[in-house]
């Protein structure tokens, strides 16, 4: 199946496989490079960036932002908790879900994070990326995803 946009034929099944297999290639490698120089993974970091982002974040807050169940997600604080970056507080306004914050050493250990993070992606994209690329790439990105997350499309149920 091919779609024609601004009259370019593209195959919409190759379009999908090559976008599936960059992210988890880009993952995985980034993956690996936090964990070697910070001992955590990709998801933990961007959990640590998205709390240092949106201060009093609930965990329904980072289940929307990364389109996974609410269970998971709190795994996923559970551990943060657990390493001591990462601390649960009563929310003041809905005593059935609680206010998440980063500790110093959370926030200490996502900034270092980030630099390694943002070298190792640029490293990895440099190369087949030209700037005009890549911008265009985010742009359209940024639109799909906008628009499946208006329209409330590959949300998960529980």
């Amino acid at each position: 199946m091919t779609s024609k946009a601004s009259g370019e034929t593209v195959d919409l099944p190759g379009f999908f496989s090559d976008l599936v297999r960059c992210e988890t290639r880009l993952y995985n490698a980034l993956n690996d490079r936090l964990r070697e120089r910070h001992e955590i993974v990709t998801s933990q970091f961007e959990a640590l960036r998205y709390l240092r982002d949106h201060p009093g974040a609930r965990v329904a807050d980072l289940a929307a932002e990364f389109a996974i169940g609410i269970g998971a997600t709190s795994k996923t604080v559970d551990r943060l908790e657990k390493q001591g970056w990462a601390v649960r507080r009563p929310n003041p306004s809905d005593r059935r879900s609680s206010l998440l914050a980063l500790t110093d050493d959370g926030l200490q250990l996502v900034d270092a994070a980030e630099e390694t993070f943002t070298e190792r992606l640029a490293e990895l994209t440099a190369e087949a990326c030209k700037a005009s690329s890549m911008t265009a790439a985010a742009q359209a990105l940024s639109a799909l995803r906008s628009d499946l997350e208006r329209e409330q499309i590959g949300t998960p149920t529980g």
